[in-house]
């Protein structure tokens, strides 16, 4: 399929009453088609990767187009300047976390842009080094618990940021570190027990959610599995 094929097809999967009801969860209905992500998939799936595509699929600036971008791009072609630009154009958080958890984390630049992006003030720029940790947290089998060990810093930093979609991303990140195995677990909520003691509305939040989580039985149960 080429650029019009793809573009005429989205169109025709348009669901207007879609719309209404994913800006109710925050996503951004300015040109968006409403089509769900269960049938960009496999949209996604039929088209095969195509970087060229991807590429111009991103710039018509339509909602779908660009989560079907992300699906179709191949992590070997993106450039450092495509992960810039792009993340200059995010303006809803699925977008962004789709951008950064089904492509971005698995580029050469992720660990770099984690560190980069954490420190930018856009909100969404600012999410997005935060949904790339989660990203790495879940998809990153080879980096040692020490890579992000270093990363409890960032998170304790940006953990005052009161900004919702930031400190969503912050607790994300906290959470995904610390449901990767028993060590980073302990480790994890010793870190969430440091950010409670932060005089800050978004910090304790941050911090409570990431402990009811990490000390569960269920996340319990989960990683002592790993570990045998």
């Amino acid at each position: 399929m080429n650029y019009n094929e793809v573009i005429s097809l989205l169109k025709s999967m348009s669901e207007p009453k879609n719309v209404e009801g994913m800006a109710r969860y925050g996503i951004n209905p300015k040109n968006n088609l409403g089509i769900s992500i269960y049938k960009l998939r496999p949209l996604a799936k039929k088209i095969g990767k195509n970087h060229e595509l991807s590429l111009k699929l991103w710039d018509s600036g339509i909602h779908d187009a660009r989560l079907l971008a992300v699906f179709i791009e191949d992590s070997a072609q993106v450039t450092e300047e495509q992960m810039e630009s792009w993340a200059k154009d995010f303006d809803s958080w699925d977008v962004c976390d789709q951008a950064c958890c089904s492509l971005f984390d698995s580029t050469e630049y992720a660990w770099k842009k984690v560190y980069e992006w954490s420190k930018r003030d856009e909100e969404f720029v600012k999410r997005a080094a935060f949904s790339i940790i989660a990203g790495l947290a879940v998809h990153d089998k080879k980096a040692s618990d020490k890579k992000f060990e270093e990363l409890f810093s960032i998170i304790i930093r940006e953990s005052i940021d009161e900004r919702n979609y930031v400190k969503k991303a912050v607790n994300w990140a906290l959470r995904g570190i610390g449901k990767r195995n028993l060590e980073l677990n302990k480790k994890a909520i010793n870190v969430a027990q440091e950010i409670k003691k932060i005089d800050s509305k978004s910090a304790r939040w941050i911090a409570n959610d990431a402990i009811r989580e990490l000390t569960s039985s269920k996340i319990q149960d989960r990683i002592k599995k790993k570990k045998n």
